[in-house]
């Protein structure tokens, strides 16, 4: 259940892409809240910058900005998570935030093929750590284990992602997206790569999450998927056109 406080504000954010001397506008001036504990599907065509929205919301990317301007409309909008403004962060915040603020689920997984799925699943609790943090990753071995077992997954530890079908695949890569206990899951198309029942079954997992209390933005063009959520944002030319 969601409480009437936001947990991520997004406001007015541009992102402009420039491919040699072609400018292409994906998002223009698009603003969304969602609250702690909500889970939000955004809708659109291809193309439309659904996927650009996410991305810039989990600070895999940066929203335009202008040399000397400073006020939102003129340098591509801000983004705060809860008090943080995660747009005024240098490479260390943004790594931190990244790590342990939000989790990413992606519609091609993105496993390490020579990992095996334990090691998939423990790698955001190691990657960027000093040597002395490495003493603690049977801690982060242990919780990566419980995820995978709570997933259905504790036979295939020591299997890698080519011996897995899809849908273990993309449980593996949600039990990687929670390993470091994020507030917020960043899901994009989550399903879009699998077949009906197999989609089905991974939907179910992410409403036993949201059902937790976890707070979920999820990107699909899937109308019948986004009824699930307890609220639907549609995205069109790269502005918010409907909740």
């Amino acid at each position: 259940m969601s409480s009437s406080t936001p947990i991520l504000v997004a406001n007015r954010l541009s992102k402009t892409y420039h491919m040699g001397r072609v400018t292409v506008p994906v998002l223009r001036e698009a603003s969304i809240e969602v609250e702690r504990g909500e889970w939000v599907a955004v809708v659109g065509l291809s193309g439309s910058g659904k996927s650009t929205l996410l991305h810039l919301l989990g600070g895999l990317d940066r929203p335009d900005r202008q040399p000397g301007r400073t006020a939102p409309n003129q340098r591509g909008g801000t983004i705060h998570f809860e008090s943080t403004c995660v747009t005024d962060l240098g490479a260390a915040g943004l790594n931190r935030y990244r790590a342990h603020s939000v989790g990413f689920v992606f519609q091609f997984y993105h496993l390490l093929p020579e990992l095996t799925v334990l090691e998939n699943a423990m790698l955001p609790a190691m990657t960027g750590r000093t040597p002395l943090a490495w003493l603690n990753a049977d801690a982060s071995r242990a919780k990566a284990k419980r995820l995978l077992d709570r997933f259905g997954l504790g036979h295939r530890l020591k299997h890698r992602p080519n011996e897995l079908s899809g849908g273990e695949r993309q449980r593996t890569a949600i039990a990687r997206a929670l390993v470091n206990g994020p507030k917020v899951l960043l899901a994009d198309e989550p399903t879009g790569n699998l077949d009906a029942k197999t989609g089905g079954e991974i939907l179910e997992v992410i409403r036993e999450l949201h059902g937790e209390g976890l707070t979920i933005l999820m990107v699909t063009h899937d109308s019948s998927i986004a009824s699930m959520a307890d609220r639907v944002v549609r995205i069109a030319d790269g502005r918010i056109v409907a909740e």
